[in-house]
């Protein structure tokens, strides 16, 4: 073998370099084994400060350069936030309100939504629409673009400008994000701008027990304001007139577009509806401590008395710029009466009206928020003092209540305008509100000179910690909204990494057993050596990314496996043969590595080709699987073509192995000398093709194919029951919790506890508490129905806490996310078509073989599809097309290929041998001459896919049953359509011979 210089230099760099990463895990796991004998928590986290690994790598950097386990192992959430495009173009137009403006911009969102294009392109399309004759710079030579456009740039210049805008918004969001996420203190964060989707980020967050709190953080846009206040007794009349004229009937004269325009706004100010609390009497100018409860008779009295008075419990004197108390139930209602159209003609139009951010804590019903009076001040609506002067925030304990506080510093220009503002208010309240609610709302005393502040309210030191976290990372340029949303409990994890192990572990002791049945002792073992190498490889190449090692991750590294064997299979096969032709061993060794590498090379490559367009087209799982996949096709073609062929060098050069045997008793005659007529069974098989097209045709007609959340969008529980609980009961219990709403429920698994729940109710909304909103109405729902016992819904949502019933995992997928998984998905498997179809091109400069395996590989793809509708509700397990799904279809593609490559290679060979043969006669040879290869990789990858199958947990089934279809009918139209197809293709007609099988001694 020539250079083998650089393989052995290569080998032992690649070596060492694995044996540093993979060392950092162990020398972590010491570190906690010594901490844990110390039984201080103080001295044991001071012992890990102190810890100083070869000397320069602390206790912290140990953590995060060993290989991280994905959510799916360690447990978790994942999130794709979307930095809202219109919203910054908006804020670039300065919030213009001109009819042909307002018009453009609610035509692109809706065509956005509909998936065309993207926003700039389709605002600036309508503007040009709905505004003839005017140019973009009439909308953009604002303020904030000063010396990017003026009045006369071109909107060609505009266009531009605005791209750049919305791109550097998204990446001030992306570093926003990374800030506040690195302060959270989340170990081996994954945050990443997702390539192809315009302000999409992906945040992994392993080890995350608390999504609601992450939940909030993530999606704070840290709008900060100051505002001026009203006293109270000023408004209170206002609402008094207003509450009168609403019963009057005037609510009726209003038109429906500005009541459909006060109910979306009260829907998205609404607080969350938590428990409900009690009605209450009218007692205006009475302290909020004599909220008593109402009867219902007397309430609906109130009610038809009262539009709002009855809800809205106003304050009095002294109330500062607290008007109200409402019950978070009620807040909906009173935010249509106040933003209605009676509402505009009585309240003053400088007049802000907002809630509190959480429930009071100055009387004693629960779930009681404020409303507070601001006072707009300046010309263009905004306040006279924002969060953009802030310079550091910090959480503190107040120095008299000792209560967790806020306390903020703020720039020269800031501390000027604040010790303005504190002046010309003292006696009143200035309110300090973040993201468009009232955190707190103190009087002010005296005027606040150094630009110092502090937020106060009803706190927690968690809410104080992430408020100040919020603050110090900055404002998010404009709003982010969750858009996916995967949530998984540690338990959960530490099962899959259960399964995980055990699947890989038997799926490799049977790889063992299998090639040294099949090959014999030492050059099984040296198989063997080779598989083990390629898993050391992989893990330390993994490790040295700082990638995190996932379910589908070990799926990836388990499939490598079977790829790994392929090449093994392959070089022993062409061994053998030339060792039957009556060379020796040192003949047989050269010509079998030297003829196998050209049909490896090729099988390799279009597997990795496959694997990268898994990589860019796919999301979370895929893009897991893709990666340690890649990785393991790159080892395994190093460690069985080069690392193997050192060793076979070494002992034939030291006059060793010169007469081994590659075969056992078992398999010396296993599909040898065999005459298979394939050719001639082509009008079975394409018969057969046929009705079994047909017969999918029909199904997807009939049954369809059952689409997950990632193609629909809504949200997936996977709820744990306490006993055995049937899918159709909780339907019953999801159509009258989700009423108009699309619900289902699936049993996964066979312990007939475990279902998975989806619903799409309110997914297109973007106002972050309808998480919780629907976790709580499917608690209530459940509970009402006897199905989970569970105390309250914290207990219900945490995964650790079994009994009783419990989700396990959630996950959320916005419409949005959908359309473009569903337009990915197409793209990515034609793309898949297409490139092996240029690249067989390329490289056997035969345009047959080019459309008999993309021929083959359509019927492949086809067949999985298929059988998924044919066969969904038939077996134990879902057969939901999701992403993952879609990931199987792409490497079924890549792993059919194979064996098409092998045939078509030995084609390729035979010709140039033989152009002289019958060409029906040499197809048939060279599909008999790879078919003892074929039958072992195909063997040997169908053992590793059951494994998976029965082994390797729930979540990953549906792929491996997925790709153990794609391997049994790749096999099979590898022979039987490939071949036939490329011979027609070249102009020949197949002739009918009958079908025999010599058997050579």
């Amino acid at each position: 073998m020539r250079n083998k210089g650089i393989v052995i230099v290569t080998a032992v760099l690649l070596t060492l370099t694995c044996l540093f990463y993979l060392s950092f895990p162990i020398a972590t796991n010491y570190y906690d084994n010594q901490a844990a004998k110390i039984k201080d928590p103080i001295d044991q986290q001071n012992y890990k400060d102190s810890v100083k690994y070869l000397g320069i790598y602390d206790y912290q950097k140990c953590l995060q350069t060993q290989i991280g386990l994905g959510l799916d192992l360690k447990g978790g959430m994942n999130v794709v936030l979307e930095i809202s495009v219109p919203d910054v173009v908006d804020m670039l137009a300065d919030h213009k309100t001109e009819p042909a403006f307002v018009k453009s911009m609610n035509e692109a969102r809706q065509q956005l939504e509909a998936g065309k294009s993207d926003f700039i392109s389709l605002f600036i399309d309508a503007y040009h629409k709905n505004a003839p004759g005017h140019n973009l710079a009439e909308v953009f030579a604002t303020q904030q673009l000063q010396g990017k456009v003026s009045p006369t740039s071109s909107d060609s210049e505009v266009e531009k400008v605005l791209r750049s805008e919305v791109s550097s918004a998204i990446d001030n969001s992306f570093n926003v994000v990374r800030t506040r996420i690195d302060q959270f203190g989340v170990v081996q964060p994954n945050i990443q701008r997702i390539q192809g989707a315009e302000g999409r980020i992906m945040v992994e967050m392993p080890g995350i027990k608390e999504p609601e709190r992450m939940r909030k953080l993530l999606q704070g846009s840290a709008n900060l304001e100051f505002w001026e206040t009203y006293n109270a007794e000023e408004i209170i009349p206002y609402l008094q007139q207003l509450d009168q004229r609403l019963a009057s009937g005037e609510q009726e004269t209003a038109s429906k577009k500005d009541t459909a325009a006060a109910e979306q706004k009260a829907k998205e100010a609404a607080p969350a509806k938590k428990q409900a609390a009690p009605k209450f009497k009218l007692n205006n100018g009475k302290k909020a401590d004599n909220i008593k409860a109402t009867p219902e008779s007397e309430l609906e009295q109130a009610k038809k008395q009262h539009p709002l008075l009855a809800f809205l419990q106003t304050t009095g004197s002294g109330s500062l710029s607290l008007v109200g108390y409402a019950s978070a139930r009620d807040t909906a209602a009173i935010n249509k009466a106040i933003y209605g159209q009676v509402a505009k003609q009585v309240l003053p139009t400088d007049l802000r009206l907002m809630w509190s951010a959480k429930p009071t804590d100055n009387i004693q019903a629960k779930n009681i928020y404020e409303l507070h009076a601001l006072k707009v001040t300046t010309t263009n609506g905004r306040a006279p003092l924002e969060g953009d002067v802030i310079t550091d925030a910090s959480d503190q304990f107040n120095h008299v209540s000792g209560a967790p506080e806020v306390s903020m510093s703020m720039n020269s220009e800031g501390a000027r305008r604040w010790s303005e503002l504190t002046k010309a208010n003292i006696g009143k309240a200035i309110a300090i509100v973040l993201d468009g609610v009232v955190y707190t709302s103190p009087r002010i005393t005296s005027q606040i000179d150094g630009g110092q502040s502090s937020i106060t309210g009803n706190f927690t030191i968690e809410d104080t910690k992430d408020l100040a976290n919020t603050l110090k990372s900055g404002r998010m340029p404009a709003p982010a909204h969750i858009v996916q949303e995967e949530v998984v409990g540690p338990t959960l994890g530490a099962q899959s990494i259960q399964q995980g192990i055990i699947s890989f572990a038997i799926a490799f002791v049977l790889l063992i057993v299998y090639m040294l049945v099949v090959y014999n002792i030492i050059p099984g073992s040296l198989a063997v050596f080779a598989l083990l190498l390629n898993v050391f490889f992989t893990l330390g190449i993994l490790t040295s990314f700082q990638a995190a090692l996932t379910m589908s991750g070990i799926a990836g590294m388990v499939l490598s496996l079977g790829t790994a064997v392929d090449a093994n299979v392959l070089i022993y096969e062409r061994i053998k043969e030339e060792l039957r032709s009556g060379k020796d061993m040192r003949l047989a060794i050269n010509a079998g590595y030297s003829n196998a590498f050209s049909a490896i090379f090729d099988s390799n490559l279009t597997s990795i080709i496959t694997g990268v367009i898994l990589y860019l087209f796919g999301t979370g799982p895929i893009r897991g699987f893709a990666t340690t996949w890649i990785i393991g096709i790159v080892c395994s073609f190093f460690t069985a073509v080069y690392i193997t062929r050192l060793v076979y060098d070494y002992k034939i050069n030291h006059g060793k192995w010169m007469h081994l045997k590659l075969w056992t008793g078992v398999s010396k005659n296993l599909m040898q000398g065999t005459n298979f007529k394939f050719m001639s069974a082509y009008k079975k098989s394409f018969t057969f093709a046929g009705i079994a097209l047909v017969v999918f045709i029909v199904s997807f007609a009939t049954r369809h194919l059952a689409q997950s959340i990632d193609f629909t969008g809504g949200r997936n529980y996977v709820v744990q029951f306490e006993k055995a609980t049937e899918p159709e009961q909780v339907r019953v219990v999801l159509e009258k919790t989700f009423p108009g709403y699309t619900t289902s429920a699936i049993s996964l698994g066979n312990d007939g506890r475990t279902v998975r729940i989806s619903t799409n109710y309110k997914i297109e909304s973007t106002n972050p508490k309808v998480d919780g909103q629907v976790e709580t109405m499917l608690f209530k729902g459940l509970k009402d129905a006897n199905l989970v016992s569970q105390k309250d819904v914290e207990t219900f949502k945490n995964p650790d806490i079994r009994q009783g019933g419990s989700i396990i995992s959630s996950s959320k997928v916005g419409p949005s996310i959908a359309k473009d998984v569903t337009r990915s998905a197409i793209i990515s498997v034609v793309i898949a078509l297409v490139a092996i179809f240029l690249y067989i091109l390329l490289r056997f400069r035969n345009v047959a073989f080019s459309l008999g395996s993309t021929i083959a590989l359509t019927f492949d793809a086809l067949t999985v599809i298929g059988l998924f509708s044919l066969l969904q509700g038939l077996l134990p397990f879902s057969l939901e097309v999701d992403q993952t799904f879609i990931g199987a279809v792409l490497t079924v593609i890549g792993y059919s290929i194979n064996d098409k490559v092998v045939v078509f290679d030995r084609i390729r060979e035979n010709l140039q041998l033989h152009p002289k043969e019958n060409l029906q006669k040499l197809f048939n040879d060279s599909i008999n001459q790879t078919l003892a290869r074929t039958i072992n990789t195909s063997v040997t990858t169908l053992v590793v896919l059951l494994c998976i199958l029965f082994l390797g947990g729930k979540s990953i089934q549906p792929f491996a049953f997925a790709m153990t279809l794609g391997v049994v009918f790749g096999t099979l139209s590898s022979i039987f359509l490939a071949s036939p197809i490329a011979y027609i293709v070249m102009g020949h007609s197949i002739k009918e011979q009958a079908n025999t099988e010599v058997a050579k001694a």
